[in-house]
């Protein structure tokens, strides 16, 4: 988009574009999502920026009214397979917090110099500048729905200190830690306040149309208990699950009814309620991203539903579901474990091999067994391969991971098959332009096979728990073994 197109978005406050650019007004000092029912400001006193953090280091300060820092993710970020794009899923899955600029150019393969010079040139901030912009949102959320001490906050949200913490606020958000607080939005429409124990309520928000139904149906057929459930009636489940994170474990709650706004924009989005219960406040941002990868709510439906409209086939399924969604994988390791191993063994994985919470929660009782553990314990055959290659790093699944290489990794173990790979690179990598071994999938449906899947997929609506196009494993691989 040029930025006459970018300005045309705005003044049609377009919801489709929130997210994939943001706008400032020079007069004010305020920058906006591109939906911002504020009045249009004349075209003279805008400027555009790829980033909120760009936006953010310009010295331009966060809008309270449309709250530009809550928006999805760009979808840029789940297509591209470039350094940029692997950049910013690290970034968001909380890595230069936890590991510094120098663990993201190291996990990425490049000099921290590069990586700041690639990041500049193309989304105007550097990865210390979207890492801070990241906390400076965690922090937001944290004082505006938990009762948690301003301090334990700053330190919650990834800042070094408070005094970082309080200056980051003040910046982004012209308010101090206290004052912002104190505004959080109150009475209908609201994220309600969270009371000690009850955990972290949240928004996660989405654009376009969102198919909850088709999620929750693939996610209740998968569940491995144990470590997930799905209660609750058709429309209105929640899906639960337990959670291995950088500091700690949590538990996740992700209600079915999408929410929308009360004044819905000319192309409306909205959000899925959420609660997380964390051990470490520390892992919100990582659990927060890792909940938007399973239910892939950083996705464009509008690209994706326009170019497999225009085929023949898809044409009449994507009327039928407008914005159905590719979900992708909470831990992407387990999930590849899982696509081997099937459903059946996996929950015996998981009672042998995985580790115990120690308050369980419900049926929710245990942690997915880590792949080191599998290794050592199931070492033979291919799913002893793929723990062992999980274990060693020979195969990488974390958020910077290159596609290809990775797929060719999976496919030099012993005894992987194609459909497996396709299925970890769908799922656990959120490659959204797969075509799985087998299938007839023209090029006409590129960069969004994937989600030409899970419409066939979906259309077809299983009741024997099995995806059509899921990895086949041999009786031996689906069934419990014997200590």
């Amino acid at each position: 988009m040029d930025e006459d197109t970018r300005y045309e978005a705005v003044r049609s406050r377009d919801a489709r574009f929130d997210g994939e650019f943001f706008f400032a007004v020079e007069t004010t000092g305020i920058y906006c999502r591109p939906s911002c029912p504020a009045v249009t400001p004349k075209r003279r006193n805008v400027r555009f920026f790829t980033t909120a953090a760009a936006a953010q280091g310009r010295g331009f300060r966060a809008c309270r009214r449309c709250r530009p820092d809550a928006v999805p993710g760009s979808a840029d970020w789940n297509v591209r397979a470039d350094v940029v794009g692997r950049a910013m899923r690290l970034i968001g899955d909380g890595v230069v917090d936890r590991e510094g600029v120098a663990g993201l150019a190291g996990r990425l393969g490049y000099s921290a110099r590069q990586v700041q010079r690639q990041l500049t040139a193309e989304l105007g901030a550097g990865p210390v500048a979207l890492a801070r912009a990241q906390r400076a949102h965690t922090a937001r959320v944290l004082l505006q729905t938990t009762d948690l001490p301003i301090t334990e906050i700053a330190f919650a949200s990834g800042f070094a200190s408070v005094r970082q913490f309080n200056d980051t606020i003040r910046a982004v958000y012209a308010a101090t830690p206290s004052r912002l607080r104190a505004t959080a939005p109150r009475g209908r429409g609201a994220v309600p306040r969270g009371i000690p124990g009850s955990g972290i309520p949240l928004r996660l928000a989405h654009r376009g149309p969102y198919q909850a139904a088709a999620v929750f149906d693939l996610l209740a057929r998968e569940a491995v208990p144990g470590i997930e459930e799905v209660h609750g009636g058709r429309g209105d489940r929640t899906y639960r699950r337990t959670l291995r994170l950088p500091y700690g474990t949590g538990i996740a709650a992700v209600a079915e009814r999408t929410r929308s706004p009360r004044a819905a924009p000319a192309h409306p989005g909205g959000w899925l309620d959420a609660r997380l219960h964390l051990t470490d406040p520390r892992d919100l941002t990582t659990a927060v991203q890792r909940l938007r990868r399973l239910f892939d709510l950083d996705a464009d439906p509008y690209a994706v539903d326009e170019r497999l409209a225009a085929d023949p086939q898809l044409a009449p399924l994507v009327a039928a579901r407008p914005g159905l969604r590719s979900p992708g994988a909470a831990d992407p390791a387990e999930w590849a474990v899982r696509a081997q191993a099937g459903r059946a063994r996996s929950e015996w994985l998981v009672q042998r091999y995985g580790k115990a919470l120690d308050a369980p929660c419900g049926s929710l009782t245990h942690l997915f067994p880590e792949p080191a553990v599998l290794a050592a314990a199931e070492p033979h055959g291919t799913l002893g391969a793929l723990a062992v290659a999980l274990a060693d790093g020979t195969v990488r699944l974390d958020a910077g991971a290159d596609r290809d290489d990775t797929t060719r990794a999976l496919l030099a173990l012993p005894g992987l098959a194609a459909d497996v790979a396709a299925a970890i690179r769908i799922r656990a990598l959120g490659d959204p332009d797969v075509a799985p071994p087998g299938l007839d999938m023209p090029d006409g449906r590129r960069p969004w096979r994937s989600y030409a899947v899970r419409h066939l997929d979906t259309a077809r609506e299983p009741d024997d728990g099995n995806h059509p196009y899921a990895p086949q494993h041999t009786d031996s691989e689906r069934k419990p073994q014997p200590a």
